[in-house]
């Protein structure tokens, strides 16, 4: 894992929005990311190669479109960092408040 291209992928606030997205689970292609998110084509695609650089997003190319979803091997440091980016509670802190 390279500690620098997943912080930095993280910086951004369209590739934080993304994440967000993502985390639904399903996978969501390029034209709907830049659709909800107010962003051209090209700026899009240039967001989810970064992420996907970072190993942060898995990719699976559909005949003329590649759709996105979280990486489901992203190791569990990695999951921690996104967690935290995105403001979601730590398993960790979970187990305590339980």
């Amino acid at each position: 894992m390279d500690s620098v291209a997943l912080l930095s992928a993280l910086a951004d606030p369209t590739r934080l929005a993304a994440l967000h997205r993502l985390r639904d689970g399903e996978e969501h292609c390029v034209c709907e990311l830049m659709q909800c998110l107010g962003a051209t084509q090209s700026r899009m695609s240039r967001h989810m190669q970064v992420l996907r650089t970072a190993g942060l997003v898995a990719a699976r190319r559909d005949a003329q479109w590649v759709r996105y979803r979280l990486n489901p091997a992203m190791p569990a440091p990695a999951r921690r960092l996104l967690d935290a980016a995105l403001g979601l509670p730590s398993p960790a802190a979970e187990r305590i408040a339980a």
